[in-house]
């Protein structure tokens, strides 16, 4: 006869909903047939609405209130939170106005998350970044790493929230990723296709190096380590050559036959960031593939996949 799959995750708390991965997240949760529940701090559910369950399966929840975040995750009992929830406007964080703010969320919110799931024995997904790394060298950033030195405020945070995952949680995946692109969010690619659109000419930054990742295949990933007990640090992008921004830009203006000039210039020339940006940002990906996850697909076949699903 036929069996049910018996898996040691049943229920899946999502953070951040609203934005790109969380969004993606959700789907993935729908598609595999786990019950799920994701939150945002918007009153109602304003992301892709894509899916009716979406805004079915949203309760609005400011994670930087440690009561609320106790009272609903121990009301809701999941097995396992992806917490994708972050304050990600890395040049508004250097604002002395939104530090207060950018911390509450990275940090005392990651805290909060923290300390519920440890007391539901749930197992913890931390998304972070490459920006927890000062970007020097050129060689690529391994999941072990511990010299750290983040340029700005938002990595800053970024690493406090890694070990406040460390310190508060038994069983935690710590998840860096870089240059992340997905529907219903703005990021790199939808940004440069606006200016294409726009512009006969667009500067871009070409000593900035890293990897594309596609929200779609990470979330697959989130959820195939939830699915383990392969507890640690990873470093989760898409497969390919290390590129500049600028390479990848050209591969952008490719794909979507736009004939827009693009005129490479250095981090320096292009000015005007207010956060430091680390031109490094190759991560070393050997972790995931050594626990056995399966990689995902390159960045240059999910770069044209998005391309074609927001062109439609």
């Amino acid at each position: 006869g036929s069996f049910i799959e018996r898996r040691n995750v049943l229920k899946v708390f999502v953070t951040g909903i609203n934005g790109m991965l969380g969004h993606d997240v959700m789907l993935e949760l729908f598609k595999r047939g786990y019950e799920t529940v994701g939150c945002g701090t918007r009153p109602v559910y304003s992301g892709s609405k894509d899916d009716e369950r979406l805004p079915r399966a949203y309760i609005c929840l400011d994670i930087t209130d440690k009561e609320a975040v106790r009272e609903v995750l121990t009301r809701e009992k999941p097995d396992a939170l992806v917490h994708c929830a972050a304050w990600t406007g890395v040049d508004a964080a250097e604002k002395d106005e939104n530090r207060a703010r950018v911390r509450a969320v990275n940090v005392l919110g990651t805290e909060a998350l923290c300390s519920a799931c440890r007391a539901l024995d749930c197992k913890m997904v931390y998304v972070s970044t490459e920006y927890v790394f000062d970007g020097s060298g050129a060689e690529p950033w391994r999941a072990d790493e511990t010299d750290f030195g983040p340029l700005n405020y938002y990595g800053l945070t970024k690493l406090e929230g890694e070990k406040k995952t460390i310190e508060g949680t038994k069983k935690h995946f710590i998840v860096r990723t870089s240059w992340a692109f997905g529907a219903g969010g703005d990021n790199f690619v939808s940004i440069m296709l606006k200016a294409g659109k726009t512009h006969k000419k667009v500067k871009v930054v070409s000593d900035q190096i890293g990897t594309p990742t596609y929200t779609k295949d990470l979330a697959a990933l989130l959820i195939d380590m939830t699915e383990s007990e392969k507890y640690g640090v990873y470093h989760a992008t898409n497969e390919g050559s290390f590129v500049s921004r600028y390479d990848l830009c050209r591969e952008i203006y490719r794909l979507s036959g736009m004939k827009t000039e693009i005129v490479p210039v250095t981090t320096e020339e292009y000015g005007g960031m207010g956060a430091e940006r680390p031109l490094n940002g190759r991560l070393d990906k050997s972790s995931l593939k050594n626990a056995g996850f399966k990689p995902l697909r390159d960045w240059k076949e999910a770069l044209a996949k998005y391309i074609k699903e927001i062109n439609l």
